[in-house]
């Protein structure tokens, strides 16, 4: 087993992620931040994630410097280098100031075919690494429909942990249904509420001496609307924000609104 380092992190704060998945060039990342920051410039009793396409990482990058805003990816290679055309590695994101990578999004998993074993190695790789991964995980509408949530999500939180169980602290996981990401049709906040709390049970169970400093983010249409009655829930933890993180106000409003 190689050795791992813990993340060193404020686990308290909770924390609120935007994921622009394929959108923003570097032009434009530059625009958003120059935007964005003055508005979150003393907003600093919870954590901001910003995690950019891969093209516009170094611009963002700069920009960040000496501020509080964090910088994430939104995927990775578990490799540390080779012959893996297209692909990113954890070394190439660190040394660009990455702090987080989002693992086994449900588009990674449903539109690209990313298996559960595919997953465990890349969060074991950011592990190793001392980057702290986001594991996404979450059922589709007829899963959902047949009564298979915690079923799914058990799943896939055990399989992408399988062989790094006593790491669940250095790791943050979020509960993403499918049926509601990009749909405008978000989960309520009480049935976010009781999957999150299933989550943290379930991580005692994984690993005994868990000592509950993983947070548990929702995803899936937020909004500036409906993301302060997300927050309010007692085990949501924060949010992995999609759509409505792309305009610098919007994403503004979600941050502030608890």
């Amino acid at each position: 087993m190689p050795i791992f380092f813990s993340y060193d992190i404020l686990i308290l704060m909770k924390i609120i992620s935007a994921n622009w998945k394929m959108n923003l060039t570097p032009s434009q990342t530059k625009e958003y931040l120059q935007g964005f920051l003055p508005l979150v410039e003393d907003i600093k009793d919870r954590e901001i994630l910003l995690c950019p396409p891969f093209t516009s990482l170094c611009v963002a990058s700069e920009i960040l410097k000496g501020t509080h805003i964090k910088l994430g990816a939104q995927n990775c290679h578990y490799e540390p280098k080779g012959a893996f055309t297209g692909e990113i590695s954890l070394e190439m994101l660190k040394e660009l100031g990455v702090s987080y990578i989002i693992v086994g999004h449900s588009e990674r998993r449903w539109i690209f075919g990313e298996t559960d074993e595919l997953i465990s190695k890349k969060i074991t790789a950011c592990l190793e690494a001392g980057v702290r991964p986001i594991l996404c995980v979450g059922e589709r509408l007829e899963e959902r429909e047949a009564g298979l949530t915690f079923k799914v999500v058990e799943t896939q939180v055990r399989l992408a942990l399988s062989g790094v169980e006593s790491y669940t602290d250095d790791l943050d996981i979020a509960y993403e249904p499918v049926w509601a990401i990009g749909t405008g049709n978000p989960a309520t906040p009480e049935d976010a509420q009781v999957v999150h709390a299933y989550i943290k049970d379930l991580l005692q169970d994984v690993n005994p001496k868990h000592e509950g400093r993983t947070r548990v983010l929702y995803g899936g249409s937020v909004n500036p609307k409906n993301a302060g009655e997300f927050m309010r829930m007692r085990d949501v933890d924060g949010l992995l924000v999609g759509g409505a993180s792309l305009d610098p106000e919007s994403f503004y409003q979600i941050v502030k609104s608890f």
